[in-house]
């Protein structure tokens, strides 16, 4: 029948597990990002790692390392991280906020698709959002500069805007409905 799939790890787990500095950090991004746990964000900073691993190994002057430069840059300009006049030097700069604002799901949120994070997520999984007609269910993918205008609804589905007065007026006329019962 084959050999099955090998899974392998897509991040590792920060040395400083327990560093409540890190954690309340992460918690920030977290919720900033409505990730669904630590792993995602791991797997963020994994990446942001090896590209900055890559980065520092070029620098270092290695020989016959320019076709890595080039695939390098041309992926993150692909992905719409950096620009093409980006010094290498700058790539070490690099946040893992720079890589969260590309993922799809931080992309239908931020054009207005979704309401919140959460909402833009759950909109994702569930089949909703699709790019260039293609259906897309996975929050993490992280969308390449070209397709961001191509981002649509795959199934038809309205979504009106809350704005905060009317929650804050439907969140009293509540209260006021629950102390005039009591």
């Amino acid at each position: 029948m084959g050999a099955p799939k090998r899974n392998r790890k897509k991040f590792d787990k920060p040395k400083d597990i327990w560093n409540l500095a890190r954690i309340n950090a992460d918690n920030a991004l977290i919720k900033e990002y409505g990730l669904k746990n630590m792993s995602e964000l791991w797997k963020v900073q994994s990446e942001l790692s090896r590209i900055r691993g890559n980065v520092r190994l070029l620098l270092s002057g290695s020989a016959g390392m320019g076709n890595v430069e080039q695939a390098l840059k041309a992926r993150l300009v692909k992905l719409g991280i950096i620009d093409k006049d980006t010094p290498l030097e700058k790539l070490l700069e690099l946040n893992e906020k720079m890589i969260l604002d590309r993922r799809l799901e931080s992309v239908v949120y931020r054009r207005g698709m979704a309401r919140s994070m959460k909402q833009a997520r759950q909109l994702i999984t569930h089949g909703f959002i699709s790019i260039n007609g293609q259906k897309f269910t996975i929050p993490g993918y992280l969308v390449k500069a070209e397709e961001e205008n191509k981002i649509g609804y795959y199934k038809n589905i309205e979504i009106a805007p809350v704005l905060k007065t009317e929650t804050a007026e439907a969140a009293k006329e509540t209260v006021e409905a629950e102390q005039a019962e009591n």
